[in-house]
């Protein structure tokens, strides 16, 4: 087994426990190793079948849960007042169908693995929470569960000292779990994503400061670092050294700024993924179809897990009119072009892509045109990872409201990542803060119909 010491007092410093804010702060993943040794690391990369990319992961959080029976799993024998208003259409895949509406998934769909089965919200409350961690919040040890990509952040460390491994591109949200990139729990504040949104973004760069100064100042907060955690009994400085030494690579480097200038894409590229909708539909998340291309960018410079949240599915009135007018398409568009270019550009079998929401909705359409909360089964989606593509996992009954073949857990899910990153999820632990090792997922196995 290999063990993870966690940061145990690092977690103390995240908002509403203690009031350190990292609203716009340069939450960067640590660059140590996570307490795996080099050839540990390499190790478990070359088992991984790392080619010229590193692993990474991007996921997408399609905020407010979409339907599952109006995307990728359509009841066409059902009755209309469960069937709804859209009609499957082929894909290049015999057999698979998926909505009208996502035709340019259609076209390649032998890159992808619609998982028709998904279960594992307890409640069918709104939160993000179970697709970032794979658990609940339910009985959590002290400082909560991490996320995936803080996770990643502690074992891993950065690719590169001039971008962090864990990027959040969600922008806050009316409903805070809407706007979460996923957030580290008892690894601390280190390991949270770095999120280039608000006045961060323009303090990447030294602009007028010279390196030398830069070093200066860097020895200067040094001691003043020291003076300050040997003066703290509160454990609030705990993680804070690695911030710095963090933002010192961001800020030496332009990396990561050059990743998020969209303007140095091929400009055919750019218009293939389009702009979408930068603002924030109500209280969830923008339709913002430059994340996507950005999540390639950052990815392909370094990023290790890069998160995105994209719109707001919570339609309990006029489901098919908001799924036909405003979301379905973008999604597609962003979507589909995102795995396109992960595949052009050599990264199909390094780089996992997983679009998924926290449950599905209800088969019988309300009297307000829409669907309810129905947290028994949801779906989601798979691209990359050197993944076994161009299937559908799992299946639910004629309603599309009960699993009736192979029940997919949103921990197998991650199990599934983690393995194709090259870790494995039931023997690598990481410490809480009470010192007790904490497996990765609970108990679930990489899916076996994937690797």
């Amino acid at each position: 087994m290999i063990t993870i010491l966690g940061d145990r007092e690092s977690s103390r410093q995240q908002r509403l426990c203690d009031g350190v804010s990292r609203r716009d702060f340069l939450r960067v993943g640590g660059l140590a190793m996570g307490g795996l040794t080099l050839p540990q690391l390499l190790q478990a990369e070359q088992a991984a079948g790392i080619g010229k990319s590193h692993k990474a992961i991007i996921m997408i959080y399609m905020v407010g849960a979409p339907p599952h029976q109006d995307m990728y799993d359509l009841k066409m024998n059902a009755p209309s007042e469960i069937r709804g208003e859209f009609s499957p259409i082929k894909t290049n895949v015999p057999g698979i169908e998926i909505s009208e509406h996502m035709p340019r998934m259609a076209k390649i769909m032998d890159k992808c693995v619609p998982l028709r089965s998904v279960y594992g919200s307890p409640s069918g409350a709104h939160d993000s929470f179970i697709c970032y961690t794979g658990r609940t919040t339910q009985r959590q040890p002290k400082g909560g569960w991490p996320s995936v990509g803080s996770t990643l952040s502690k074992i891993h460390g950065a690719a590169d000292p001039a971008v962090p491994p864990f990027v959040g591109l969600a922008p806050d949200a009316g409903h805070p779990p809407y706007g979460s990139p996923g957030h580290p729990g008892f690894l601390g504040v280190s390991h949270a994503a770095f999120r280039p949104s608000g006045p961060a973004r323009n303090n990447m760069q030294l602009k007028s400061v010279t390196l030398d100064r830069l070093q200066d100042r860097k020895g200067l907060l040094g001691q003043f670092d020291q003076f300050r955690k040997e003066a703290d009994a509160t454990g609030k400085m705990s993680g804070i050294e690695n911030l710095s030494d963090q933002a010192l690579g961001i800020l030496t480097s332009s990396k990561l700024a050059e990743a998020l200038d969209l303007s140095k894409e091929d400009p055919k590229i750019r218009e293939r993924y389009g702009k979408g909708d930068p603002k924030n539909f109500g209280d969830g998340a923008p339709r913002n179809l430059e994340h996507f291309l950005m999540a390639r960018r950052l990815v392909e410079a370094g990023a290790r897990v890069v998160t995105l949240n994209f719109g707001r599915w919570d339609f309990h009135s006029q489901n098919f009119k908001g799924l036909r007018d405003t979301h379905l398409p973008m999604f597609d568009q962003g979507l589909s072009a995102l795995i396109e270019d992960i595949y052009s550009r050599g990264l199909d079998n390094d780089v996992s892509v997983v679009a998924w929401g926290e449950f599905g909705r209800t088969p019988r359409i309300n009297k307000d045109a829409g669907r309810d909360h129905w947290p028994r089964v949801g779906g989601g989606l798979l691209a990359g990872g050197g993944m076994k593509t161009g299937q559908v996992i799992g299946a639910t009954d004629r309603t599309g409201g009960e699993i009736a073949d192979r029940p997919v857990h949103f921990g197998e899910v991650l199990a599934t990542l983690y393995h194709q990153m090259g870790l494995d999820p039931n023997t690598i632990t990481i410490d809480d803060l009470t010192g007790r090792p904490q497996y990765l997922v609970d108990g679930h196995q990489p899916m076996r119909e994937l690797v």
